[in-house]
């Protein structure tokens, strides 16, 4: 007598049903309903980009009209405006004013905003003080003692260079950015360190500087979109040397030179913007969660 076994068959679970279309389009209906404000909001400031970019695709004579579509999507127009003669040197130019700007400013700052959060000394409220009243001072103020200064004594007028070296003795927002977020880190890990042997420089540079990245973060994100958006600090000190115009300013210049060619207008500002969104595309939860983690603590 032969006894043979069969193994359980594995029965296929249910596909759970699928759900109705009508049940799917109410659920589409109840998050617009829900999210209307917030969608309103995304579409006004979407709305100008996707027109500047339909634009810059078009041809010369459908960029005078007023259709939103393009006919014919010419891509040449990208082409044109980078083979634009100093368009290359307006980018390169941007590119060493914003990222010396940024490095020299957070490293110079850092340092000044540890100050201020973590030691006790006399006056440090009027020096908190006084970074807070250089953040509301317009520059336009100092504009003229400063140019004269650059231009008739260091004789720099024609450059970046008074708008680079500035940078490294520090900027009062990026100083008030750094040490609101500092004063949220204890005392205690300070302490600690201490007790191990630290002094202050290698507490603020092992201890402290890593636990400050996401404001670091976010702090120079906000000097590189300033630096790389700027066009009063290029008018006043480069407007007489084509060969320091940054793109900002020799963006406008473009435009003058094309104010009938709006298609080349609208494709030379795609090419401009388009650094600064893919930048904050990869790094907005840097910089949101660095934002969000800088406190008002006083």
């Amino acid at each position: 007598m032969t006894l043979t076994s069969t193994a359980p068959v594995p029965v296929a679970a249910a596909e759970p049903p699928a759900r109705p279309r009508r049940f799917r389009r109410a659920a589409v209906l109840d998050f617009v309903a829900v999210h209307a404000l917030a969608i309103a909001a995304a579409l006004v400031f979407v709305l100008p980009f996707v027109f500047v970019f339909l634009t810059s695709v078009m041809t010369d004579q459908q960029a005078l009209t007023t259709n939103l579509w393009p006919a014919h999507w010419k891509w040449g127009n990208y082409a044109e405006v980078w083979r634009t003669p100093g368009f290359l040197t307006w980018w390169r130019n941007t590119l060493v004013y914003a990222f010396a700007g940024t490095a020299l400013s957070m490293v110079s700052s850092f340092p000044v905003a540890y100050a201020l959060a973590k030691f006790r000394f006399r006056g440090r409220n009027l020096a908190l003080m006084a970074v807070i009243s250089m953040m509301m001072l317009p520059p336009q103020v100092t504009v003229i003692p400063m140019y004269l200064f650059w231009a008739k004594q260091l004789h720099l007028a024609g450059s970046l260079w008074p708008l680079i070296i500035p940078m490294a003795f520090g900027d009062a927002f990026t100083i008030f950015l750094l040490r609101q977020f500092l004063l949220t880190i204890p005392d205690d890990y300070l302490e600690a360190a201490r007790i191990d042997g630290c002094g202050h420089l290698r507490t603020m540079l092992r201890i402290v500087l890593p636990m400050a990245r996401p404001a670091l973060a976010a702090a120079a994100l906000f000097q590189f979109f300033y630096c790389w958006n700027d066009y009063f600090g290029p008018q006043i000190y480069a407007s007489e040397n084509p060969a320091a115009w940054t793109l900002s300013y020799g963006l406008e210049s473009f435009k003058g030179a094309h104010h009938t060619n709006w298609n080349l207008t609208m494709a030379a500002t795609v090419l401009v913007l388009a650094p600064v969104l893919v930048l904050f595309f990869f790094a907005q939860r840097a910089f949101v969660e660095g934002v969000t983690l800088t406190g008002v603590k006083g």
